[in-house]
């Protein structure tokens, strides 16, 4: 990036353990074993507070990855922002373009490449995984975005929601989300729950509300939201603010 022209600044903010506000312009580059030909910027992490590692990565031509989580107790989710990819699990190839995504269960190991000549876009999560007795461990899921209809969120028409996992299935102890609010559009109210998210912007601007404090938002931002963290979300401008998030669920605490 060279010299820098201004005083060094930054809207990121970093609440350990509570919330965390991450801006594009700050990311840096993270050396992970398995990466090749790709840029990849670490977001949130146990360091971080999270119960989750999420990453964001640019791959360039030719960029892969030769087999990511895969261990006993750990499962993954894969989204791709821009780009295409081909993505192997269980010995089968799934073809993911712009609004496509995988989920491997834990033990399942994934393999991806970029399938084209310019860059690709994806977004990377994984956690470990929480069994429940008496059910069987989930299987790998995969779709696209533009092929799932937008529900109404809470009656409301100018905030709408995308699931991306089965949210009937108890064998899956996390989901994926899709929320997306026209211009003027925002929660029904400042929620306050147990569950925690990392969350990045697809589109838009808004105002996002993190432990009572107003912060504003923009696409390519990374949020995550602690357990407890007071959040809610104002869209802002005159594009739809969208943002895909993570959720855990299906579980009782424990002690």
């Amino acid at each position: 990036m060279g010299y820098p022209q201004d005083l060094l600044s930054s809207r990121s903010i970093i609440k350990h353990g509570k919330y965390a506000l991450i801006a594009p312009e700050g990311l840096v580059k993270n050396v992970v074993p398995g990466f090749e030909e790709s840029d990849v910027s670490i977001l949130s992490s146990p360091k971080l507070g999270a119960s989750f590692v999420d990453y964001i990565i640019t791959m360039h031509k030719g960029g892969k990855n030769t087999g990511f989580a895969g261990q006993a107790d750990v499962q993954s989710f894969l989204y791709v922002i821009d780009g295409k990819l081909k993505a192997t699990a269980d010995n089968e190839e799934y073809e993911l373009e712009q609004g496509g995504y995988i989920y491997c269960p834990a033990g399942t190991k994934l393999a991806f490449e970029n399938l084209v000549d310019g860059d690709s876009k994806v977004f990377l999560y994984k956690q470990k995984y929480t069994p429940l007795e008496g059910v069987a461990k989930p299987k790998i899921v995969t779709g696209n975005t533009n092929d799932i209809p937008e529900e109404d969120y809470d009656g409301m028409t100018n905030m709408r929601l995308q699931d991306l996992l089965p949210t009937d299935d108890l064998a899956f102890d996390m989901n994926f989300h899709i929320l997306t609010f026209d211009p003027a559009g925002s929660h029904p109210f400042i929620e306050t729950h147990v569950q925690e998210h990392g969350a990045y912007l697809l589109s838009g601007e808004g105002l996002y509300n993190l432990d009572n404090e107003w912060i504003p938002v923009k696409k390519d931002d990374y949020i995550f939201m602690g357990p407890y963290v007071q959040q809610a979300c104002y869209a802002v401008g005159r594009e739809k603010l969208s943002y895909i998030y993570s959720k855990d669920c299906n579980r009782d605490p424990e002690l």
